[in-house]
C-alpha cells in the first residue's frame, strides 16, 4: 500500500499540482484495495490522513494538544512551527489552503466509500453464542466462517475495557487457535468441546459463531469486521 507521511501536504514544495498527484497516487492505490474488498489498513490509514487534514485546519492555533494522537510530540511541534513559517507568507497559506481543501474533499469521498463497504459486510454478519454463554463473557472463543469458503476460523478473544475522565472504550485482543474444515463432524459444538479440551484455563469459556455469506478477505476484512461487531454484540449484552 503507498503511504503518505504525516505531514505530506505541507513538506517540501508546497504547490497545489505537485500535492494532487501524489494525493492522486495514494488514493488510487487505496480505492484498488477497497475495490478488492480489501478495508484494513488501508481505511485506517485514510482516517488517520484525513483527521490530520482537518486538525491542521480547524486547530490551527492548538496543535500541539489537538492533533491525532499517533503524532509523537515532536511532530506536533514541528507541525506548529511550520504553521507558523508558512502563515506569514500569504500566496503560500492560500495554496495550502488549496492543498488541503481538495485533498480532504477526495479523501472524504474515499472514505464514505470504505464505509459503505464496511457496514455492508457488517449488515451481512450474523452472531450467535456456541451454546450456554457463561456470566463473565469478556473472555472465550469466536468462530468465523466465510460464505464461498468450507473453512471454520478459531480465534481466542479478551474484551477489556478502558476509562478516563467521563470516557469509556472497549478494546478486543484476538490471538489466531485454528482452522477446520466445515463438514458434519466439525459443528460449532464439536469445535467448542475441542477447544475447551485444549485450553483447560477456560473450562467454561463464552463461544460465539460469526458467519457471513459475503466472499471478502479474511485479515483485511472479515476478521476486523467481525471484531468490533462482537464487541458491540457482547456489549448489549451484558
Amino acid at each position: 500500500m503507498k503511504s503518505l507521511s504525516e505531514t505530506w501536504f505541507a513538506e517540501g514544495y508546497i504547490d497545489f499540482e505537485l500535492k494532487k498527484y501524489t494525493l492522486l497516487a495514494y488514493l488510487q492505490d487505496i480505492n484498488r484495495h477497497f475495490a478488492a474488498c480489501e478495508l484494513y489498513p488501508s481505511l485506517a490509514d485514510l482516517v488517520f490522513h484525513y483527521n490530520n487534514l482537518v486538525a491542521f485546519r480547524e486547530n490551527k492555533q492548538q496543535l500541539s494538544e489537538q492533533f491525532p494522537k499517533r503524532l509523537t510530540g515532536i511532530q506536533a511541534e514541528n507541525i506548529r512551527l511550520l504553521y507558523e513559517s508558512i502563515v506569514e507568507d500569504s500566496e503560500m497559506m492560500q495554496e495550502l489552503e488549496d492543498i488541503i481543501g481538495y485533498a480532504s474533499s477526495n479523501m472524504k469521498k474515499s472514505i464514505d466509500n470504505g464505509t459503505g463497504i464496511y457496514e455492508s459486510i457488517a449488515d451481512a454478519l450474523a452472531i450467535e453464542p456456541v451454546g450456554l454463554v457463561p456470566l463473565d463473557s469478556s473472555e472465550g472463543y469466536f468462530l468465523l466462517c466465510e460464505g464461498s469458503c468450507k473453512n471454520t476460523w478459531a480465534y481466542y478473544y479478551r474484551l477489556s475495557i478502558y476509562e478516563q475522565d467521563d470516557y469509556r472504550w472497549r478494546s478486543l485482543r484476538t490471538s489466531f487457535i485454528d482452522v477446520w474444515q466445515r463438514n458434519l463432524a466439525n459443528s460449532y459444538q464439536s469445535i467448542k468441546q475441542q477447544l475447551i479440551r485444549n485450553c483447560t484455563e477456560l473450562p467454561n469459556p463464552a463461544v460465539y459463531a460469526v458467519e457471513t455469506s459475503i466472499s471478502a478477505p479474511i485479515e483485511e476484512t472479515l476478521l476486523p469486521v467481525a471484531k468490533r461487531s462482537l464487541v458491540k454484540y457482547i456489549s448489549t449484552r451484558t
